[in-house]
C-alpha cells in the first residue's frame, strides 16, 4: 500500500514538472503575410481556403470541374492530386494548370474561376473590440473605413470611436494609423473616412468612465 501511494505521488510530481516545463516554453511569433494589395488600384482577388474554384480545360470535359480548396490550400483534380492554389490568383492557377496538364494532354487551355469568395486569412479584414459584430472580412474593391462599419454593425455604446486604431503591415514592418470613429459614424463626418486595405486590422477600445 505504502509503495503504492509513493507510485503515485512520484507520477503527478512528474506530470507537474512536465506541466511546468512545458508551460515556460515561448510559442514563435506569427508569421506575417504581406498583401500582394498596396493601394486601392492594384487589386487582385487571391484564392483562399473554403473557395469553390471552377477549372475548364478546353475540349477535355473529363480534367474540367468544380473544386472546394482544402484547409491546407490545396485542391485535387480527377488527374492531380494536391494542387497548391491558395495565394494565387485565378489567372495565374489557369497559367500553372496548363504547364501541368501539357504533360498528360497537347497544349491545354485552361480557365479558372472563383465563387463563394472567402479568401486566404492575410487578405481578410480583422475587426476586434468595441464592434457589434467583430469579425473578419473578405476585402471587398475599393472597400473603405465606413463600408467596414456597416459590416460590423457599427460601434458599441460604450465604445471609444476616435481612439481606434488601423493596423497595417507595408513591407514586412507594421504601422499603426489613427481612427476617427466617432467622427464618421456619429457625426457623419465623411472626412474620417479612409481606404481599407487587404490584411488590415482595425482595434476599437472601450471608453474609461
Amino acid at each position: 500500500m505504502a509503495l503504492a501511494i509513493l507510485a503515485k505521488r512520484s507520477l503527478a510530481l512528474f506530470f507537474c514538472f512536465l506541466m511546468v516545463g512545458c508551460g515556460s516554453t515561448d510559442l514563435p511569433n506569427a508569421t506575417v503575410h504581406n498583401s500582394l494589395t498596396t493601394s486601392v488600384d492594384n487589386y487582385q482577388y487571391l484564392i483562399g481556403p473554403n473557395d469553390s474554384v471552377t477549372i475548364f480545360v478546353w475540349r477535355n470535359p473529363e480534367l474540367s470541374g468544380s473544386f472546394i480548396v482544402r484547409p491546407d490550400g490545396k485542391i485535387s483534380t480527377s488527374l492531380v492530386e494536391d494542387v497548391p492554389v491558395s495565394g494565387k490568383t485565378p489567372t495565374q492557377l489557369a497559367r500553372e494548370m496548363e504547364g501541368i496538364l501539357s504533360k498528360y494532354i497537347r497544349d491545354p487551355v485552361v480557365t479558372v474561376s472563383v465563387t463563394n469568395f472567402v479568401g486566404p486569412y492575410s487578405e481578410q479584414i480583422r475587426v476586434i473590440g468595441a464592434a457589434t459584430n467583430p469579425q473578419a472580412i473578405s476585402y471587398r474593391e475599393y472597400m473603405t473605413l465606413l463600408d467596414l462599419m456597416i459590416a460590423v454593425g457599427g460601434l458599441t455604446e460604450f465604445a471609444a470611436g476616435n481612439s481606434a486604431k488601423l493596423v497595417r503591415v507595408t513591407d514586412g514592418s507594421q504601422v499603426t494609423y489613427d481612427l476617427r470613429l466617432d467622427d464618421l459614424i456619429r457625426d457623419g463626418n465623411i472626412a474620417a473616412n479612409v481606404d481599407i486595405l487587404p490584411g488590415d486590422v482595425v482595434i476599437i477600445p472601450e471608453a474609461w468612465f
